[in-house]
Parts: structure tokens; C-alpha cells; sequence
């Protein structure tokens, strides 16, 4: 299979979300995981702009302008969710009552450092909104970005160039070809593309990677994009 698209991305990392867990998701291709959360998983979506149980995006003509998530996002509510304002929303984040946040990143580093902001971005400018916040705050910190850059550099570095948001926070890496954890000794793949050999995953990493022992094959269903 080709490279896993924005939504195949979602769906994997929703499928490692812990029963009882209180999650965020941040802006951008992270929100896209509350629509492929398991049935089975009795898991609350926290959303910074004040909502604790959202659900998945509403459908067409079921909208609710005034419902949106911090992503501007019209979606639902999932039963026995609360609606309170920013201040108890960042004591949630701040006072450790997230157990995962899974962002968005620019670029990642081998000891965890996450940069996933830059004033020097065209047309984006320093929005760094709640992420350092979250990054620092939640128990685990998940991250969810294409391997390489547009152009083909490395994300996955020994150290970040980028302005950090948070250092030491990342625990795992979820890309378009490989679930990548941040472990005592750097980069650790747990999952691979078939097509994607060992020498060419190292040849796309701007640091040293190892492929763990029990290194699976990386899947998902046909989504489209």
C-alpha cells in the first residue's frame, strides 16, 4: 500500500487510545482522530475551548453553529459531556487531568523535544495557542505529522531547529509510514510500511532510528482523503 493518507493516519492512532482515558486533540489532522475512535473505547474527548465528551464532527444538516471545537470544528456530544468556560478548561490541562494530547508537529527529537510552532511559517504566524500548555500538562503526549517535509527533509531530528514548545513531552509518533516511539535510547520503530525498507526509513530520518524486535507491519483500512 501507499503511504497512509491524513484520515488512515487518525484512524491508527485512535485505535491505541486506552479504555477510560480523557484525551485532547489538537488542531489540524489530530481532531480527525474523534471520528475513528472504537466503539468499544469509553474514552472523553477534551476540547481546550471549553467542551469535556466531544463526539465525532456533526453530519451535514445536523450542525450546530454554537457547538464547535477548538478547531472551529462543528461536532457532537457524546452522553454525560459538560460545557464549561477557558479557565476550568486549562485547569483540566494544567493541573494533569488530560492522560493524552495528540498535536500536530513540525519537527520531533530524539530525547522527545517537541516544535511544533513558527512565527517564521507563511501565513500562520506564532500560534502556539494552547499547546505548550498541553505538551507540559498531559501525562502523555502523542504526535501526529507526515514523516518528512513537503520537500522531503527530515522531521524526526537529533535536535529541534525550530522554537520548542515543550521539551522532553513526546512519547510516540504517529506518520504516513511508521508508528515511531521516543524511548531512553532515541527513536524506536514499532510499525513499517511493507514497502518501506530499514535502509530507506533511516535514509528519511535526520537522526539514528532502530526497528524494535517485534517491528509489525503498518495498516489501515481504505479511507478516502
Amino acid at each position: 500500500m501507499s503511504a497512509l493518507n491524513r484520515n488512515q493516519m487518525a484512524w491508527r492512532a485512535a485505535q491505541d487510545l486506552p479504555d477510560g482515558a480523557v484525551v485532547n486533540l489538537g488542531l489540524g489532522m489530530p481532531v480527525l482522530v474523534s471520528n475513528y475512535i472504537p466503539p468499544d473505547r469509553d474514552i472523553f474527548l477534551q476540547s481546550e475551548n471549553g467542551l469535556l465528551g466531544v463526539g465525532a464532527e456533526a453530519e451535514e444538516g445536523r450542525q450546530d453553529r454554537n457547538l464547535v471545537d477548538a478547531g472551529s470544528r462543528r461536532v457532537t456530544l457524546r452522553e454525560g459531556a459538560s460545557i464549561v468556560d477557558s479557565i476550568r478548561s486549562f485547569a483540566m490541562i494544567r493541573g494533569g487531568h488530560i492522560d493524552i494530547t495528540v498535536l500536530g508537529a513540525f519537527e520531533v527529537a530524539s530525547n522527545g523535544d517537541l516544535a511544533n510552532w513558527d512565527s517564521r511559517v507563511p501565513n500562520k504566524g506564532p500560534l502556539v495557542g494552547g499547546a505548550m500548555d498541553l505538551a507540559v500538562g498531559a501525562k502523555a503526549t502523542w504526535i501526529l505529522m507526515q514523516y518528512n517535509t513537503k520537500d522531503g527533509g527530515p522531521r524526526l531530528l537529533d535536535r529541534c531547529t525550530l522554537p520548542l514548545t515543550a521539551p522532553g513531552c513526546v512519547k510516540r509518533i504517529y506518520t504516513d509510514i511508521a508508528v515511531v516511539d521516543v524511548t531512553s535510547d532515541g527513536f524506536v520503530a514499532r510499525e513499517l510500511l511493507v514497502e518501506v525498507g530499514e535502509d530507506e526509513l533511516r535514509a528519511r530520518t535526520g537522526t539514528g532510528i532502530t526497528l524494535a524486535r517485534d517491528c509489525r507491519t503498518l495498516h489501515a483500512p481504505d479511507l478516502a482523503v
